[in-house]
């Protein structure tokens, strides 16, 4: 009876603990929608908007976040199950933490393959009947069937992943078999897996290509964002009094080429061209003009302006951070390069022999829950908020051709599924960013377990059993792995990509930093009209420029 009492008081102790877990995340989850929502609304144009793009686009960046949000769960249970001592809890046994794990594994399953849905059907459909409206004459069936023949296409390479990843065997069968007893063997491998390699071969080739992003956005962003703040902008009266000039200066060429034609004889073909590109620099000219007077006038800008030194501090604490988060991962990538097991491995350390303030750091808030949630979720948005700051400096491109332009209160339903997708991506690399920095915490938690170690007492020798911290040389069966390391690091050459992507993060950032130092203040409606501006939105001033 005693005993039966006992484990139902360690299932009701277990049960209660999971429920903390998830609890927090739910509440979590509840302001990340309302996040998404708010973020989505800012920056789409209210004149093009359009509401499936709108969903769709807080639908996909809300799954990227919670799937982030999902980490620090996935870490608390698993250290929540031993004591600090090493020794698993009364209610730890192998059916309760078996339940655990499955748990957040389902959660796991579920919120990737709504990413790939998103990725790889969603998304592209969405975006492809929009741009086939945007043709004009086509009715809405012509639009629904173009873009499920591009979307096709999109369809066919998630399912090459998929079977890419269910077939790449992480054992090598016998060189002696046969050629059925290898098909065998992979088959076997497929179901052993439950499909957990194909899942994870896709989810870490859609993390290679937020590795690109976060190089070619984050890493600037990380930069330009803090010195921006820093510096400010230029003055609406200061810059309305160059644009005035510059209007007099171009309506006075335009009338100079006008003066050859009094006599009714054409212009040459030369004159012709530099008259075109006078009116066109002439109306670039006006729509700023319009935008500086507004403004000029705007309370917005006198309030911004009020605010100048929180701005400033703010600046100060972004680029600290910056500083912070690159020697982290310098001191981390270091420690690989002078002690991992080599590439072959993917870069795997065991144990931390470099530390760096992060990783550290961490583990010690894991503790005291939620307390490395807090950090976490700071991480995340401020990578969220760099890449913004990135994506608005340098714009969408495709190779050289820029592609769309992200403005406050002016992008269009195509550019916003673009963004969404890019900080999609971008928060799926977050998490081997964060493995990156502290793999310990990311693996195991708080987690110890127990090793031998002998010790003398008045000329006797005893063994004596003293907890270890957990890591990657750590007995299978004494440390729990969470599920969030099992799906990212199943293949060791998306580790070892990763580890090469952090050193060229590290090198954007600090181009950036000289880049973004060199350049002098932005102009109070930085962004808002350009030479090859075709946006219609751009008719309107935005009371967010500055």
């Amino acid at each position: 009876m005693a005993a039966a009492a006992a484990a139902a008081a360690g299932s009701g102790s277990a049960y209660a603990e999971l429920v903390i877990g998830w609890w927090i995340f739910g509440l979590l989850l509840l302001a990340i929608l309302a996040f998404c929502w708010v973020y989505v609304r800012k920056y789409q144009s209210q004149r093009e908007s359009e509401v499936v793009s709108t969903i769709t686009a807080i639908f996909s960046l809300a799954i990227a976040l919670i799937t982030s949000a999902l980490l620090p769960v996935d870490i608390f249970l698993v250290s929540y199950m031993k004591n600090q001592n090493g020794t698993f809890k009364d209610w730890a046994n192998t059916n309760v933490s078996k339940q655990i794990e499955d748990t957040v594994l389902y959660g796991y399953y579920t919120l990737y393959s709504v990413i790939l849905f998103c990725v790889f059907l969603w998304i592209p459909f969405v975006y492809f009947y929009y741009e086939e409206k945007e043709e004009g004459d086509t009715s809405r069936c012509t639009q629904i069937k173009t873009a499920f023949k591009y979307t096709f296409g999109f369809a066919v390479i998630c399912a090459l992943l998929l079977l890419v990843g269910a077939f790449v065997p992480l054992n090598v069968p016998n060189k002696n078999s046969t050629e059925w007893e290898k098909v065998k063997f992979l088959f076997e491998e497929l179901g052993s897996s439950h499909g957990l390699t194909a899942l994870s071969f896709s989810i870490s080739s859609l993390t290679l290509i937020g590795m690109l992003a976060a190089i070619t956005y984050t890493a600037y962003g990380m930069s330009a964002l803090p010195l921006n703040l820093i510096k400010g902008t230029r003055s609406a009266a200061y810059e309305r009094l160059e644009n005035t000039e510059d209007i007099e200066e171009v309506e006075q060429h335009i009338q100079r080429i006008k003066s050859k034609n009094k006599d009714g004889r054409p212009l040459p073909s030369k004159d012709r061209r530099a008259l075109k590109h006078f009116e066109e620099k002439l109306r670039t000219l006006k729509r700023r003009e319009r935008h500086l007077e507004f403004m000029e006038k705007s309370c917005w800008t006198k309030f911004c302006g009020a605010l100048r030194p929180l701005k400033i501090i703010w600046g100060i604490f972004f680029i600290l951070v910056a500083l912070l988060f690159t020697v982290s991962l310098f001191l981390s990538n270091l420690d690989k390069a002078l002690h991992s097991a080599g590439i072959d491995s993917g870069f795997i350390i065991f144990g931390t022999n470099l530390t760096n303030p992060l990783n550290m750091l961490l583990p010690i808030l894991q503790t005291v829950f939620p307390l490395d949630y807090l950090l976490i979720t700071t991480i995340i948005m401020y990578f969220i908020f760099t890449s913004m700051a990135g994506i608005r400096n340098i714009g969408i491109w495709f190779f050289w051709i820029r592609l769309y332009k992200i403005r406050r209160g002016r992008t269009r339903p195509q550019a916003l599924l673009f963004l969404c997708m890019i900080l999609l991506l971008i928060v799926l690399h977050t998490s081997y960013m964060i493995y990156s920095l502290a793999p310990q915490y990311v693996m195991y938690g708080s987690q110890k377990y127990l090793i031998e170690s002998n010790a003398t007492y008045v000329e006797h020798n005893h063994t004596l059993s003293v907890p270890k911290k957990c890591d990657a040389d750590a007995p299978e069966d004494e440390c729990i792995v969470t599920r969030t390391y099992l799906f990212l690091h199943k293949f060791w050459f998306f580790s070892a990509v990763y580890y090469f992507g952090n050193w060229a993060f590290i090198a954007v950032f600090l181009i950036g930093l000289i880049v973004s130092c060199c350049k002098g203040k932005k102009s109070v409606i930085e962004g808002e009209v350009d030479e090859d501006d075709s946006d219609l939105s751009d008719d309107e001033p935005s009371m967010y420029s500055s």
